[in-house]
């Protein structure tokens, strides 16, 4: 049976703290919130160890209540106590808990394909955007910069809509990143102005494509690039969005893996 929760209690505290960065690494968990996300969960086997819900949803979300009946704790909360949890502004009466599950850098260079390196991006909403676009042109590895934003920002995994779930993720640094490629014998493409067209890249079976800061592109992370590619661009716009132009990216290595496969 569900187990109601004062706002003091020990487990909001621990829960609330996951809402910062410090909090997720001390703890090795995450939260996310919400049915969609949490259908998403469950159709890609993630393992929920502790929901929080309103009785409301708790009433009327047969898929909570079999959460529980399969032994994962469930515990009920206020409409108060939920928006302590919660980092949106109307909250949605549900929030899961789950642990975080990075990956060393080299494991994921351990297989051919393309990985998808965000070079300390900062804005979640971008992070976000350039999960989903991975996995939905089939890139299953992402590693994040170690001092751009956290993976598992509740804005980052809000906006992947759920890819999170499937992909495997991993956080370095420059050098950590071409030691791992070097040792895979993968090629590093850097995306940046003044690069060679992206239309004519010949992505190998092992690469690595490194999408750069917001402002300040791909700073030190330009020393793990073996070459440098650019989206030529018709018209007054110098640059484009980190997530748009990574999209376009993303998209012409999957029709070039596409291609080999033929």
């Amino acid at each position: 049976m569900a187990v109601q929760l004062g706002a003091h209690a020990a487990q909001i505290h621990a829960v609330r703290e996951l809402l910062a960065t410090r909090g997720r690494r001390e703890q090795g968990r995450f939260a996310f919130e919400g049915p969609t996300l949490f259908e998403e969960a469950s159709r890609s086997g993630v393992r929920i160890d502790e929901a929080y819900a309103t009785d409301s949803v708790y009433a009327n979300n047969a898929s909570v209540r079999a959460l529980e009946a399969g032994g994962t704790p469930v515990y009920l909360v206020d409409d108060r106590t939920m928006a302590k949890i919660s980092d949106l502004e109307t909250p949605t009466g549900l929030v899961m808990v789950t642990p975080i599950q990075l990956k060393p850098v080299n494991s994921l260079f351990s297989e051919p394909g393309v990985v998808l390196v965000l070079a300390d991006l900062n804005d979640p909403g971008n992070a976000g955007t350039l999960l989903r676009s991975a996995e939905a042109f089939g890139v299953t590895r992402v590693v994040f910069g170690r001092f751009g934003v956290d993976p598992y920002h509740p804005k980052v995994v809000r906006g992947a809509m759920g890819a999170i779930f499937r992909l495997r993720l991993g956080v370095c640094e420059p050098t950590e990143l071409a030691a791992a490629a070097e040792a895979a014998g993968a090629t590093t493409f850097g995306l940046m102005a003044g690069g060679e067209p992206l239309s004519g890249a010949v992505f190998g079976p092992r690469s690595a494509l490194i999408v750069g800061h917001e402002r300040r592109g791909l700073g030190l992370w330009e020393s793990a690039c073996s070459r440098r590619l650019a989206i030529p661009m018709h018209g007054a716009t110098e640059s484009l969005n980190a997530a748009v132009a990574g999209s376009i990216a993303l998209y012409e290595a999957s029709k070039k893996a596409d291609d080999r496969s033929h």
